[in-house]
């Protein structure tokens, strides 16, 4: 078979109907075009009487060829806010003009407290299913987000406001990178950037040189207690006076973003969605009382580090110039997946959008101890003044001067809670102690004089239950000073806290969980975690532990015992395929602080792909159960569609005698172990195919695979539409020599 490189001789092959548009090889200038054309408008609609009315808008970005788009959860799930139930994308087809409604959405995979949502189209505008086969359209690749560095430039994409107007983008800089306590094993919870970002581009996508989707632009608009938000604008006669004024619905937009939900976030999501995968609670919900009043935010601290279970290293009132790091502490209450947070930061008295983070979803409990920080940045000195706002309302701010020379005040620090030996030295996990009539703690002491006042109190659940003030008599430094709390009817499970004081100033604090029975010095919280399957919950509850299922099965349980473990403890749930999360949250225990039999379905309409699954289950983020089944061959197949390093194939397909675009061309890139003469138009022949829009303009969303010296990977290829001449090819191969992306313009003869 003769080799034709694209660009080179693919011209002759089909008699100068092929012309290449010359340009360089784009390895790290941005895609402009691709980009456009893979973002995407989103509307939430309520349906009243024959009507569709807008209640929520955002933009989106679509992650493959056959319709998943990522945008913010709270501008597309139902909500107080957002109270519509269908969802209108429009896409780009024209980046100087307006999008173009086209098809219906349905929510694929969401997860509130993240804020990001995974649409999957399902239908025409007009309501026809959609085949998702049959669609092939333009998406981008998620970038590791850990990767992203300092001051690296970013462009930012999506639709700047309500109406008719057009694609934008703008170009800033990374200034900075913000960490939460959830999910620190995936890098900073946001980037920040400098870059201007209207409200309306939340949910958008943020670029890196490579043209990778680095992040998601997301800002929360703040709503009153009837819904309505304080930044909004009336677009339709929602009330039907045929005015449209301040009267009728107001569409929320929210404020200028400077916070950046980093790409990893959504990748269990994306994972989840590509496999059909999904995972629900089948054990009832148990009734918990849960406040209903308002957010607050209250106890605000500083610390200079942060440890494994998201507790302060120590309490501090001020830092060393060069410091890199600070995290603002808070304890919360009253809080709802619906709240919106915001931290505003001074310095000098002027704003710092640096530091600062714009309104965005609360992704916390309803209660306990939270952070928000910088780190790996450098802390210019002055006067910081943090306040923060729950839903638009202010808490007292705290203050933090950074600059003055490093301290030598009286400290403790890094508390770690245990069950102490006969020798004295505490044993366990450090954070998740089982429940006993004893819990200890050790700390870390220096520039302590004897002599002075040192107190102790012990918290449960919000209360203080003992408090102890002695005179310091340990010397200046060390680290084997213990304190315990004992209660001889037993210490009842739940969150306590810990406060050490120095002179009547907060010097230390940390939290930790008693839950589980005692084993060793080990909580056993979560017992006998296992597999099933069943045709029904019920049935699911006496069937035989299972750890191999045959391929194509429908739906796997797991399930778990489960002692002492209080209502509203935090605990995670994490699910795996192949190594892979696809599932993660973490969530208010809602049960009975005993029991067994705690039911999770996982289910695939389709069946589930082969691979090994796998179940964790964590307090506080200390692992205490694992579990893993097989499903057929106990490995994911490969996918087809996976993104690759490669050529990037689009063009134009046009009328040789009108030189005018040609709609509804079909380019198929035939795979390389076919020929045009041995294809039967069978879909496993075919390596990637797309149809040309309006103005004959295509893409090939998958990447062709580079030829070398030593590998030859050779495609073919057939261009067809009804009343033309068809054009096909076989021994077409690219290598990193061919620019990329490669830009074609076909012309096609009348039959």
């Amino acid at each position: 078979m003769k080799k034709h490189y694209i660009g080179l001789v693919f011209t002759i092959l089909f008699f100068l109907t092929l012309s290449p548009i010359r340009t360089n090889a784009q390895t790290n200038t941005i895609d402009i075009d691709r980009l456009q054309r893979a973002t995407v408008y989103i509307m939430q609609t309520e349906n009243v009487g024959t009507n569709l009315l807008v209640t929520c808008v955002s933009s989106g970005t679509i992650l493959s060829r056959d319709g998943l788009i990522l945008t913010n959860a709270h501008s597309t799930v139902s909500s107080q806010t957002c109270k519509g139930q269908t969802l209108i994308v429009a896409m780009t087809t024209d980046a100087s003009e307006a999008p173009v409604p086209q098809y219906r959405a349905e929510i694929a995979q969401a997860d509130i407290g993240i804020d990001l949502a995974l649409l999957r189209i399902t239908r025409e505008l007009d309501g026809r299913l959609v085949d998702p086969t049959t669609l092939s359209l333009p998406f981008v690749e998620l970038a590791d987000s850990q990767t992203v560095r300092l001051d690296e430039t970013v462009t930012v994409f999506g639709y700047p406001s309500i109406g008719n107007d057009s694609i934008a983008s703008v170009r800033g800089t990374i200034t900075g990178f913000v960490f939460e306590p959830r999910n620190n094993d995936l890098g900073p919870a946001w980037l920040k950037s400098n870059a201007e970002i209207p409200g309306i581009m939340s949910g958008g996508g943020v670029y890196n040189q490579q043209s990778q989707l680095i992040a998601i632009p997301t800002t929360a608009p703040i709503t009153a207690a009837a819904g309505i938000s304080s930044n909004c604008v009336s677009i339709q006669d929602t009330n039907f006076d045929r005015i449209v004024n301040e009267r009728d619905y107001c569409v929320p937009t929210g404020v200028f973003i400077n916070a950046l939900r980093p790409s990893n976030f959504a990748r269990p999501l994306l994972r989840a969605a590509s496999l059909g995968l999904s995972v629900e609670s089948a054990t009832a919900i148990n009734s918990v009382a849960v406040s209903s009043g308002t957010p607050t935010f209250k106890r605000l601290f500083f610390a200079a580090a942060v440890n494994p279970a998201g507790m302060p290293s120590s309490v501090i009132s001020s830092l060393p110039a060069g410091s890199n790091s600070l995290y603002l502490f808070f304890d919360y209450e009253n809080m709802t997946t619906e709240t919106v947070y915001e931290l505003r930061v001074t310095t000098d008295g002027i704003p710092n959008p640096t530091f600062s983070l714009s309104p965005v979803r609360w992704s916390g409990g309803a209660k306990g101890m939270w952070y928000i920080g910088n780190g790996g940045q450098p802390w210019p000195n002055g006067i910081y003044e943090f306040t923060l706002f729950a839903d638009g309302v202010a808490s007292p701010s705290q203050k933090l001067v950074i600059g003055v020379a490093p301290s030598s005040e009286a400290a403790f620090s890094d508390i770690t809670f245990g069950l102490l030996d006969s020798r004295g030295q505490p044993q366990g996990n450090g954070f998740v102690l089982p429940a006993g009539n004893i819990a200890s703690a050790r700390f870390i002491y220096r520039n302590l004089a004897n002599g002075v006042n040192w107190t102790v109190i012990w918290y449960l659940e919000g209360r203080e239950v003992k408090r102890v003030t002695d005179v310091w008599n340990a010397g200046s430094s060390g680290s084997a000073v213990n304190t315990s709390i004992e209660v001889a009817a037993g210490l009842l499970p739940g969150s306590y806290r810990l406060e050490l004081y120095i002179e009547d100033r907060l010097r230390a604090t940390s939290d930790f969980t008693i839950a589980g029975a005692q084993v060793g010095a080990l909580p056993q919280i979560f017992t006998d975690l296992r597999f099933t399957t069943a045709n029904a919950d019920p049935e699911a509850l006496t069937s035989n532990a299972i750890s191999n299922f045959p391929g194509g099965v429908n739906t796997l349980y797991a399930l778990f015992n489960w002692d002492q473990i209080a209502p509203t403890t935090l605990w995670t749930l994490r699910w795996f395929v192949d190594g892979v999360a696809f599932y993660d949250q973490t969530i208010p225990w809602n049960n009975i602080q005993s029991g067994s039999n705690y039911l999770i379905r996982l289910a695939a309409s389709g069946g589930l792909p082969d691979g090994t699954y796998s179940v964790e289950l964590r307090v506080n983020n200390v692992l205490l159960q694992k579990a893993q089944a097989q499903v057929g061959i106990g490995q994911l197949p490969i996918d087809r569609f996976a993104r690759a390093s490669g050529v990037q194939l689009r063009g134009r397909i046009l009328s040789a005698d009108t030189r005018e675009g040609i709609p509804g061309v079909t380019v198929i890139i035939i795979s390389e172990q076919f020929s045009v003469s041995d294809f039967t138009w069978n879909q496993d022949q075919i390596y990637d195919l797309a149809v040309t829009d309006n103005t004959g303009t295509f893409e090939i969303s998958r990447p062709l695979a580079y030829s070398s010296d030593t590998t030859e990977v050779a495609y073919s290829a057939i261009v067809s539409a009804t009343g033309y001449l068809p054009l096909s090819a076989d021994g077409i191969e690219v290598d990193t020599e061919t620019p990329n992306p490669l830009n074609l313009t076909i012309y096609l003869n009348k039959d």
